[in-house]
C-alpha cells in the first residue's frame, strides 16, 4: 500500500511538473515586442472590465503587466508568466512571475494580472530586490468587484493594487502557494 501511494504521488508531481512547463514554455516564447504589444493590449482589457483601473494608472508610478500566467496543478501546480514594467506610456523593465502551490488542487487557467505600483518606494524595491515575493517588502491589495466599486484616489492608502483579470480555463481547489517576482533580461 506504502509503494502504491509513493507511485501515486510520483506520477500526480510529473504530471503536474509537465502541465506547468508546457505551458511555462509557451509564456515564454514571446518576444520583447510582443510582450510590450500584449502588455498594452492586456492593459486596454482591464482599463473596459474596470474602470478605476485606468483611473489608477494616472497616478502609479509603476504598473508591473503579466498578460498571459499560465498555472496548472494536480497536488502540486505552479505557474509562470513574462511581464513589463511601465512607467508612464514606456517599458522599463522585463520580469517574470513563478508560483509554485501544495494542496488539494486540481486543473489548468490562464489569466492575466497588473499590480498599480502607487508609490516611489514600491517601484524601487521591486527595481532593487533580486526577487519580489509577494507578501513581503511593499503592502498589496488584491482588488476584487466589491473593492473596486469604493476604490477612489482619494481612498488609496497601500503600496500597491493587484487585479486579475482575463481568466480562461477551470482550476479548483484549496491550496498554499507563494509567488515570486524576479527581473529577467530581454
Amino acid at each position: 500500500m506504502n509503494v502504491l501511494r509513493k507511485n501515486f504521488l510520483g506520477f500526480v508531481l510529473a504530471l503536474a511538473s509537465a502541465i506547468v512547463m508546457v505551458g511555462a514554455n509557451s509564456a515564454m516564447a514571446a518576444s520583447a515586442g510582443d510582450l510590450d504589444r500584449n502588455a498594452k493590449q492586456a492593459l486596454d482589457t482591464l482599463y473596459k472590465a474596470h474602470p478605476v483601473a485606468e483611473t489608477l494608472s494616472q497616478s502609479a508610478k509603476g504598473i508591473l503587466v503579466f498578460p498571459n500566467i499560465v498555472k496548472a496543478g494536480l497536488v502540486f501546480g505552479g505557474s509562470y508568466g513574462e511581464g513589463v514594467l511601465l512607467k508612464g506610456s514606456e517599458v522599463a523593465d522585463y520580469y517574470n512571475s513563478i508560483t509554485g502551490s501544495w494542496g488539494l488542487q486540481a486543473g489548468a487557467q490562464s489569466y492575466a494580472y497588473a499590480v498599480f505600483l502607487m508609490t516611489d518606494e514600491a517601484v524601487s524595491y521591486l527595481e532593487k530586490t533580486k526577487g519580489w515575493e509577494i507578501g513581503v517588502g511593499p503592502t498589496v491589495v488584491l482588488v476584487d468587484e466589491g473593492l473596486a466599486k469604493n476604490l477612489s484616489t482619494s481612498s488609496l492608502k497601500n503600496d500597491a493594487y493587484a487585479f486579475i483579470f482575463s481568466q480562461q480555463g477551470l482550476m479548483a481547489g484549496l491550496s498554499i502557494e507563494g509567488t515570486k517576482i524576479s527581473r529577467i533580461n530581454r
